[in-house]
């Protein structure tokens, strides 16, 4: 979540015609992601949870297009931009794991 957080604060900034094209499209993808992984969470069923984590991913492949967007279209500095990539790399690679430990045992490993 402090990555949607860190998104809003930036989006927040800039003026209305950029709001309300590129930046609801990319606060609503971020946000999507952690809405995503806690309504997998709760339904309490590995496929379902799988499910939602697979939407999780999605959204957070968009996020990284929109921020790139943002980017090109000098909405956001180069290390603002450095900075929300590396983020969304590394939490890709939390998530991409925890998709591949849903449903495995201790026996599985």
């Amino acid at each position: 979540m402090e990555l949607g957080e860190k998104t809003w604060d930036l989006v927040s900034r800039w003026n209305y015609f950029n709001k309300d094209t590129i930046g609801k499209q990319l606060v609503r993808a971020i946000d999507s992601v952690s809405a995503n992984i806690s309504e997998g969470f709760g339904r309490y069923h590995f496929k379902e949870n799988k499910h939602f984590l697979y939407y999780a991913r999605g959204s957070l492949s968009e996020s990284k297009t929109w921020i790139t967007k943002a980017y090109n279209r000098k909405l956001i500095e180069g290390n603002e931009y450095k900075t929300l990539i590396e983020e969304i790399e590394k939490l890709s690679v939390k998530l991409n794991n925890y998709i591949n430990s849903i449903g495995k045992t201790q026996h599985n490993k």
